[in-house]
């Protein structure tokens, strides 16, 4: 007797192309893509694009370049559903054939009026077509639908692996619509036919889509298929608790690019929206798709939330490595439209890493707490620079220079010189900050001074310290 195997768990991401990759939307793609990655399955992805009137090529490559930028690779090429809509018809003729659909003739006035009859009678509204049981003799030489017949008593139960066992009345299931008169299929009958036909196994998408199990799930059945692992994950909210919206600020998770977050700290941002791993609030990729289950997820919306975005970002940028970190300075500046850095810059950049990544929230942070080594001469300071540099101060630093040039150039002999200065002029070292971050940057809010001055070098510092005494 042989053991039966487990199918490969394959999950899938299925966007509409009618703007950018929404960060509600980027969320759901990455918990597929861990929930696959974890598992050495399969990542697909298809692009929802039946609707051709909104659908664009522009809003198809935002999103491919969205999930790009988030790391999020996906197996195969990306499929189209619009181009499987002969597949999609010939299902809805299948089940035609096998008595679980039917033709429907009626018209739109004739469902309107049903429709109104019912309201005033204080009964249920949803269609019951005059056809569904009828004979295919009588059936007229005219347009039709083709709708699903749906169970009309007892209840359909969605096993869902969030939201636990969630039961549907079969009475409030119509006989929905499956291929439209002109023989267009809908959104329903084409998301299960696609599925079943890209072997996905695991369905894990907003709870928006909840009540549409229980109607997808009757294609399942006509047609003798698997019904795959449902799992319908709860929306997010802004921090006031309702529905994520532009009022909240960012949606599109190019903005966030653009913002200057790095993809890493989006990644464990919004995996710890909605799931969690016992108390672990900062972790790596590797430690995500080792992680990540769908029990983690919980069932209440999550909020938003900048301050531990900000935070996430903050700790992701003090422990990636300069290279990394270089790399995704670049690529922050093409997505804010800014020049990118020579050659020489990057590896002005990798050297003071080390000394400046901790403390900064994003990379625009970082390129700010930079600039001392990324400007050059002749520098112009910024108005508090320029007040910091009176003529009291240009004189200290003339007379600062000289023991520089002579000086080993190591944090303890710089730290001795600079004491001894301060000490001569009857005055503490913190007076002497201004002035000195004033001439080695141009700024007042800078890194450590000693720490300029290791990453500039004798030579440079001493030719900043000339400028701005002169």
């Amino acid at each position: 007797m042989t053991s039966q195997q487990t199918p490969p768990v394959v999950t899938r991401f299925a966007p509409s192309p009618t703007g950018y990759l929404h960060i509600g939307g980027a969320r759901t793609a990455l918990f597929n893509w861990l929930y696959a990655r974890g598992r050495s399955g399969k990542f697909l992805l298809r692009i929802e694009d039946t609707d051709r009137a909104r659908s664009t090529p522009e809003a198809t490559a935002a999103i491919l370049e969205g999930m790009r930028w988030l790391g999020l690779d996906h197996d195969g090429e990306a499929i189209s559903q619009a181009a499987r809509a002969d597949r999609h018809a010939e299902v809805a003729h299948e089940m035609l054939a096998r008595g679980h659909a039917y033709k429907c003739f009626a018209s739109q006035d004739e469902i309107a009026a049903f429709r109104e009859a019912a309201r005033a009678e204080g009964r249920s509204t949803l269609f019951q077509s005059p056809w569904r049981d009828a004979d295919p003799a009588d059936h007229p030489d005219a347009p039709f639908v083709i709708r699903l017949k749906a169970p009309r008593d007892g209840a359909t139960v969605i096993a869902d692996r969030v939201q636990g066992d969630v039961t549907i009345r079969n009475d409030q299931l119509d006989d929905m619509i499956c291929l439209r008169s002109d023989g267009t299929p809908t959104y329903m009958l084409a998301v299960v036919v696609d599925d079943h036909d890209m072997g996905v196994t695991h369905v894990i998408r907003g709870d928006d889509h909840l009540n549409n199990a229980a109607r997808q799930m009757l294609v399942y059945q006509a047609m003798d298929w698997d019904v795959p692992v449902w799992a319908h994950i709860p929306l997010i909210h802004g921090p006031d608790g309702k529905k994520l919206s532009k009022r909240h600020g960012a949606l599109g998770v190019e903005e966030y690019r653009a913002m200057g977050y790095p993809a890493t700290a989006m990644r464990n941002y919004l995996a710890r929206l909605g799931w969690s791993h016992g108390d672990d609030e900062v972790f790596t990729d590797a430690q995500a798709r080792d992680w990540f289950d769908l029990d983690g997820i919980g069932k209440g919306a999550a909020r938003f939330d900048f301050k531990k975005l900000d935070n996430i970002s903050g700790k992701h940028i003090a422990m990636t490595d300069e290279a990394t970190l270089v790399s995704q300075v670049q690529d922050y500046l093409a997505a804010a439209g800014r020049p990118s850095l020579t050659e020489a810059e990057c590896g002005a950049l990798a050297r003071a890493l080390p000394a400046i990544k901790s403390g900064v929230k994003t990379l625009p942070q970082l390129l700010d707490k930079a600039h001392f080594i990324l400007t050059s001469r002749p520098m112009v300071p910024d108005e508090k620079a320029a007040a910091a540099l009176d003529d009291v101060s240009r004189r200290i630093l003339k007379e600062l220079t000289p023991h520089l040039q002579t000086a080993s150039w190591v944090r303890e002999e710089l730290e001795s010189v600079l004491n001894a200065l301060a000490e001569a002029h009857d005055t503490k070292f913190g007076k002497l900050a201004a002035p000195l971050r004033a001439a080695l940057a141009g700024r007042v809010a800078t890194p450590s001074v000693f720490d300029m001055m290791l990453l500039l070098g004798r030579e440079e510092t001493v030719a900043r310290l000339t400028d701005a005494a002169a």
